[in-house]
């Protein structure tokens, strides 16, 4: 149930959040009022935990983007003018949790196994993110597809840097959730919104770090040859992720 307590200390958070995000340059002004409705959405109909999790994601993203932004600049590999991202960034990434946020007030779904497939994606979101602004900095990048060497920023390019950020992004996005989302709800005595078993742990980090090569193969395939858009890859990598995610939650929990 939604109580005015709920509404009111999300509403301040998001709020927050956006204008801090604008004013610091991660978000364009656009992109700061889609990432309002974006974590307002998730805020009211998933948890307000889960905010915490946006809130991680936003700040691993910020520090990725900044890092060594003068040598990504000068390369070219940049995103936007100074790092910002626009709403199509900010939808791309969120549209999918935040489905999965309303969906979870239904009965179609448990909180726990929504709360699975939100972090799934939030997984994937932050697998391909860290592995895009970090990979852009190795010397050695190859085509994922054909394995042959391409220039940093190539579509589909993928590199040892941007594997090992992918992979930690992954790692980093499970342990937070399962912090975040289960032992502190415990502590507080409230039911937990991602599942209890330590083993479910492996779902996002198996995910995250398989919807980044998604993304990945979509860039080097169907991006590559104009028939998509970056933000439609990243919409696909997030729906990747939460389909993915759902298939190994009934295909692991049975054997439980």
């Amino acid at each position: 149930m939604v109580t005015l307590e709920v509404v009111l200390v999300t509403t301040l958070l998001t709020t927050t959040l956006s204008a801090l995000a604008y004013y610091k340059g991660v978000l364009t002004w656009d992109g700061s009022l889609a990432a309002f409705a974006v974590g307002f959405t998730i805020g009211i109909f998933g948890d307000i935990l889960w905010l915490f999790l946006l809130l991680l994601f936003l700040l691993t993203s910020f520090v990725a983007t900044r890092y060594r932004f003068e040598a990504k600049e000068s390369l070219g590999v940049q995103e936007g003018l100074r790092g910002e991202r626009r709403w199509g960034n900010v939808l791309a990434n969120g549209l999918v949790p935040t489905i999965i946020a309303v969906l979870s007030i239904s009965d179609a779904i448990s909180k726990e196994l929504a709360g699975l497939l939100f972090v799934s994606s939030i997984a994937v979101a932050a697998s391909d993110t860290l592995a895009s602004e970090l990979g852009v900095l190795s010397p050695n990048a190859y085509r994922i597809t054909t394995l042959e060497r391409v220039p940093p920023g190539t579509n589909g390019g993928v590199s040892y840097l941007g594997q090992a950020a992918a992979l930690l992004a992954a790692l980093y996005t499970a342990l937070m959730a399962w912090i975040f989302l289960t032992l502190i709800p415990l502590g507080l005595n409230v039911p937990p919104t991602f599942p209890i078993q330590p083993a479910i742990l492996a779902i996002p980090i198996v995910v995250g770090f398989l919807g980044c090569q998604v993304d990945s193969v979509a860039g080097a395939t169907l991006e590559e040859r104009g028939l998509i858009s970056k933000k439609t890859v990243n919409l696909m990598a997030t729906t990747f992720g939460a389909v993915f995610a759902l298939a190994l939650y009934l295909w692991l929990v049975p054997m439980a």
